[in-house]
């Protein structure tokens, strides 16, 4: 169930005297750290994305944004299920691959599709399928948010993250 609060009657925030740039936020926002993943849907089609959060855990809820205008956007607005694969350390390759436009991602990629015909990636550290419940233009993004349906995790390693424009690592 999504609930939608009515912010129509809140007291709004003064406008910026000059709202930051796209390179200026762009800048600011390459020092958040993200966890990598690769979304994929039925087709198949996929990206990579550090969008990913948990949204929910009663009930199981999880979610990502794709720009409205990404390649996989009209595949992934079709599906009805997506697959979500945590990346380790060692997939910066997948990850690069999925990140990038006009190839084929799946070509040399080591996958199965499931009984629904989602693809999932052999060798993420973790990996869940998900029924989309709501599709959210924002921006000139797209929130999808789906309610998980099956989950599993690898033998564990480090996770791959993308920090100011580059794959690394994560080390305690």
């Amino acid at each position: 169930m999504t609930t939608l609060q009515d912010l129509s009657h809140a007291r709004p925030l003064p406008p910026a005297a000059v709202p930051p740039s796209a390179e200026l936020l762009r800048r600011t926002l390459r020092r958040h750290a993200a966890g990598v993943t690769v979304v994929t849907v039925p087709g198949p089609a996929g990206f990579t994305a550090t969008s990913f959060t948990s949204v929910s855990l009663q009930p199981a809820l999880v979610s990502f944004y794709l720009s409205a205008t990404a390649s996989a956007a009209p595949a992934v607005r079709a599906a009805e299920l997506f697959a979500v694969h945590l990346l380790d350390r060692r997939q910066e390759q997948l990850a690069g691959r999925f990140a990038r436009s006009g190839i084929d991602r799946f070509e040399g990629t080591d996958w199965t599709p499931d009984e629904h015909g989602v693809p999932l990636l052999h060798g993420a550290a973790a990996w869940l399928t998900a029924r989309p419940v709501l599709f959210q233009e924002i921006g000139d993004h797209l929130l999808v948010v789906g309610e998980v349906a099956a989950a599993g995790a690898g033998e564990g390693g480090a996770p791959l993250v993308y920090h100011d424009g580059a794959f690394g690592g994560f080390a305690c």
